[in-house]
């Protein structure tokens, strides 16, 4: 099963519609360049920073030859402020979030990937493997993005995908003919469902694929990055409203409450 691919022109209730159905869905179009190299130059420091594991363990999640950096709203306001609430991320999740979450939904990851030259696949997973309370197929818990801010390619580590595999029991594995490269240009942005099976792909060329991560989850369950940590007091203050209640700081119903006055 290939992966649909839209262009940002297109009606994002065809990009909601089709996500659902494959569980992946392809835009390209959305991000410039100038707001690819902000993103890059503020994150540049951080990612600079990060220790390569240059002998891969593979017993790890994370393969050797890659860079992560996390806490994307302290860290890149561009992010922070054009991709974070994007309009067609809040379609998506409008669409398959809301339906199981009434107060709304929030940023569960935020995180800048590099994979480099050498490194091996990444083992296939769930984004919503943490809720085992649930049996497979679980009901929708979340919604990935992978943001290019490099080409994606099969060579260059392009996120492998199975198509279809969000809606798949526990007992059912994929063939080889059932994964596939999310290959697509710089400025694209790719969405799965948090459901399907994926992971990095191996980088067997000589460049390092650049890639920012924004998954969003129900309002009711627990962030895997913990943002109340991870976003200083100063810089929450600084936030939009819509920032702020996408990133997790109001209330879900009774959830969450705080006392204004401790600060």
């Amino acid at each position: 099963m290939a992966i649909p691919q839209f262009s940002i022109e297109a009606p994002h209730s065809d990009i909601s519609r089709a996500l659902g159905e494959a569980g992946c869905v392809v835009i390209t179009g959305v991000t410039d360049a100038e707001l690819r190299q902000s993103i890059t130059a503020e994150l540049a420091p951080h990612m600079a920073a990060v220790a390569i594991d240059e002998v891969d363990d593979p017993e790890e999640f994370y393969p050797g030859h890659t860079r992560r950096v996390s806490a994307l709203v302290a860290r890149s306001a561009s992010t922070t402020e054009n991709l974070i609430a994007h309009p067609l991320s809040q379609h998506i999740c409008d669409t398959h979030l809301l339906p199981n979450s009434e107060y709304g939904y929030q940023l569960h990851v935020s995180a800048a990937l590099e994979v480099g030259p050498g490194a091996r696949e990444q083992v296939l997973h769930r984004e919503e493997d943490s809720f085992t309370f649930f049996p497979l197929p679980r009901p929708n818990i979340i919604v990935a993005s992978m943001w290019a801010i490099s080409d994606f390619r099969a060579d260059n580590g392009a996120t492998l995908l199975v198509p279809d595999s969000h809606k798949w029991s526990a007992d059912r594995k994929p063939e080889p003919e059932e994964i596939v490269n999310a290959e697509m240009p710089a400025g694209a942005v790719l969405f799965w469902m948090g459901g399907l099976l994926h992971g990095a792909g191996a980088n067997t060329s000589q460049d390092w694929r650049y890639g920012v991560i924004l998954t969003y989850s129900l309002g009711w369950v627990r962030q895997e990055e913990n943002q109340y940590l991870d976003v200083p007091r100063q810089r929450m203050k600084e936030l939009t409203p819509e920032l702020k209640r996408i990133i997790g700081f109001d209330m879900y119903d009774a959830l969450g409450f705080y006392d204004p006055d401790v600060s």
